[in-house]
């Protein structure tokens, strides 16, 4: 065993610092060996992938062996939340007890920093005029005056949908760069400065995926000075890759234009120009392009493989499309008289010129290496993006010796006439030299590059194919860690065998009956998963009106996500003022996974139906058509391990530590009845089952009683 494997296994170790300082800390036989794993790669470069179930602790089983390895590191995440977690709580607490001398710096997308540039301007756009701007505005310039980082996080009462969120913060399509007046100041070029001068950054996958779609900012060209990359929550990488790697255009990018060129011309260049005139026939033509895409319920994808989406009457779809460009040609001729007055008329100029090119994109026929499709909402946007990221991440990935940074480079400094949005420019040069050396000595950053991928849910058979192949890692070291957690004991699976099949328009009712049965037992402490938002919106109101105050009914979106969380966990089995015995949430999409309720907050989830993707979806479509092309079946390699991989992750919702009880409960019989069944099953954990309502009934009471008796 080499030096760095025995500090691994010794930190980790019955006796070792992490037992001896963290409190709870307890050493697990799974979280070791994902340690062993990242510590071997780490040294030896390559790629690793670990799917590590839920308890395994797979945040300390990858930190703990790069932090000690003394390479610079990237760590991204799915999400900002644990993005602040790993920065505020998880790294710092190891660099304590470990006693490294360590740098560590968060990095977000530039909208998530206060533009101070942008916020003195905010008070000259429309939006200041609604109730409460002037207000709202003023607290954001008292923070200014005082906050070290500008991100936005730190602004209480502020949420992120509101209209003035996007007024004093800065997009990639509206910065000015080094040509701004604030440049010097400003908060996105600080947060890069500080993270050149880290051993350790924490990054977002968006960020990553943002950087990597630039092709002159590209993270290919970035991580020659980074050995060791990890991406937690890798589950989410394909999607979020697919996102950035493609082209859109939306009408949400054409009012946003329209908002800033009025904003900006009226403030700079009053008179020169018809600036309502040009702005008004820009929204003109947006509006009516968004009529052109037809009405529709909800939010749609239509299929566009041919010269048109499905769906829309060609001839009006291209009046509309064309009057979008001959309005944005319009703006730019516009924007061209008065471009020398001030750096914020070129960057204008250069948005609405990229706009015009994905206009004219979308005008031809789809790229038949990709797909093409059109989200109708009230808004509309059109996408072309590839199937995967296999492509791309595999020419990423690829064995490339890491060298040192040369004598030359070790003053190396973030240039003025660098885009500081880039992950090149924040990683350009030697780091350390902004002061202090390196943790890892003058040997670090040498060999092949080390990446890491991890997460509790990659997969629903032991190659993992469901992750690595569209990720293009198929030359991946793969892994599986087993959660410690004892299933059999704590949790049961029961599948109701007498509600109707899903497609049954009373599905959702019976569904709806069957957790009020469940809340009169439990009081609360239930968690609705459904695959639709129609489904969400009808059993959510079925219980609203049927729960009578008893029960707290929370539904997503009628209220901020966060808040919706916290409401749930203060909530959960506590009862309030109200005479409210707890809270039951019922929720779509997003809380599938990253709702974390330890405790007996949550005892009870219900899924509406197999979480099958969307038959409509033309993505899914694409895949299914390119996997049946393959000569394999698009059901049984397609299908069948996406609804696996969404059932583990929203099964994954219900036991989250060692004492945690509970019963998961899937409506939808096909999971007894079909062949399929079986396999699905096998990708959840290893549950005792309830094989009738009687049985289900007697389990809910023995969670009752046992809450009531936690000692028993």
């Amino acid at each position: 065993m080499n030096r760095l494997d025995q500090q691994v296994a010794d930190v980790l170790s019955t006796h070792g610092l992490l037992a001896q300082k963290v409190p709870g800390f307890q050493p697990r036989q799974g979280q070791s060996d994902m340690a062993m794993a990242v510590s071997r790669t780490v040294q030896d470069g390559g790629q690793l992938v670990v799917e590590a179930g839920t308890g395994t602790g797979k945040t300390y089983a990858y930190l703990v062996p790069v932090l000690l390895s003394g390479q610079r590191a990237l760590v991204s995440t799915a999400t900002k939340a644990l993005q602040d977690q790993l920065f505020s709580r998880d790294i710092p607490r190891l660099v304590e007890v470990l006693g490294l001398p360590i740098r560590v710096a968060l990095l977000k997308g530039r909208s998530n920093y206060l533009c101070l540039h942008r916020m003195e301007q905010a008070r000259h756009s429309p939006e200041s005029a609604q109730p409460g701007a002037q207000k709202a505005l003023a607290k954001i310039e008292t923070w200014a005056q005082s906050t070290r980082t500008g991100d936005m996080a730190e602004l209480t009462g502020l949420d992120e949908r509101s209209s003035l969120w996007p007024l004093v913060t800065s997009t990639r399509d509206n910065c000015l760069g080094s040509t701004c007046p604030r440049y010097r100041a400003c908060h996105v070029n600080l947060a890069r400065k500080e993270a050149m001068a880290s051993d350790v950054v924490v990054i977002n996958h968006h960020l990553f995926f943002a950087d990597l779609s630039v092709r002159e900012s590209g993270v290919a060209e970035l991580l020659p000075t980074v050995r060791v990359t990890v991406f937690d929550e890798a589950h989410q990488l394909n999607e979020i890759g697919v996102n950035f790697l493609g082209k859109q255009l939306s009408t949400v990018q054409l009012h946003e234009l329209v908002r800033d060129v009025l904003a900006t011309g009226l403030q700079l260049a009053r008179g020169l120009v018809d600036w309502q005139a040009l702005s008004a026939g820009l929204e003109k033509a947006a509006r009516d392009w968004r009529l052109a895409a037809g009405m529709h319920h909800g939010s749609v994808r239509l299929r566009w493989s041919e010269q048109h989406p499905e769906g829309v009457e060609p001839r009006e779809w291209d009046t509309a499309l064309q009057a979008v460009t001959q309005a944005l040609a319009h703006l730019q001729n516009g924007l061209d008289m008065v471009s020398e007055l001030a750096p914020d008329f070129q960057r204008l100029g250069d948005r609405t010129r990229e706009l015009l090119q994905r206009a004219a994109m979308f005008a031809d026929t789809p790229n038949p290496e990709g797909v093409r499709w059109a989200e109708v909402s009230a808004q509309l946007r059109l996408i072309e993006s590839p199937l995967d990221i296999a492509q791309a991440f595999s020419a990423l990935t690829r064995p490339v010796s890491v060298v040192p940074p040369s004598d030359a480079d070790s003053g190396a400094a973030l240039s003025p006439d660098v885009d500081p949005d880039s992950l090149e420019a924040l990683m350009a040069g030697d780091p350390r030299n902004a002061g202090g050396e390196s943790m890892a000595g003058p040997a670090a950053g040498v060999g092949q590059r080390a990446w890491i991928f991890t997460s509790a849910t990659l997969g629903d058979e032991p190659s993992l194919r469901w992750f690595t192949e569209p990720c293009g890692l198929s030359s991946a070291e793969v892994m599986q860690v087993d959660s410690p957690f004892d299933y059999a004991q704590q949790a049961a699976l029961y599948v109701p065998p007498h509600l109707p099949r899903p497609g049954d328009p009373a599905h959702a009712r019976q569904v709806a009956a069957l957790v009020l049965e469940a809340l009169a037992i439990l009081g609360g402490r239930t968690l609705v998963l459904t695959t639709t938002l129609n489904a969400m919106r009808s059993i959510g109101e079925q219980l609203q009106a049927q729960c009578e105050g008893s029960v707290e009914v929370l539904v997503q979106g009628q209220s901020p996500k966060r808040r919706l969380m916290e409401r749930f966990r203060e909530g959960g089995g506590l009862g309030d003022a109200h005479g409210r015995t707890g809270c039951v949430l019922v929720a779509s999409a997003s809380f599938w996974e990253g709702f974390d309720v330890p405790g007996d907050a949550l005892q009870l989830v219900v899924i509406d139906k197999l979480p099958f993707p969307p038959p409509g979806d033309p993505l899914f479509e694409a895949r299914s058509q390119r996997i049946t092309q393959q000569g394999k079946s698009a059901f049984a390699d397609h299908a069948l391990p996406e609804a696996a991989v969404s059932l583990k992750q929203g099964a994954g919702r219900l036991i989250r530590s060692e004492t945690d009880r509970g019963i998961l409960v899937v409506c939808d019989n096909r999971l007894s009845t079909m062949s399929y069944g079986r396999r699905l099953v096998r990708g959840l954990p290893a549950m005792r089952r309830l094989e009738d309502h009687a049985a289900f009934l007697d389990a809910l009471r023995q969670l009752t009683t046992d809450a009531s008796h936690p000692s028993a």
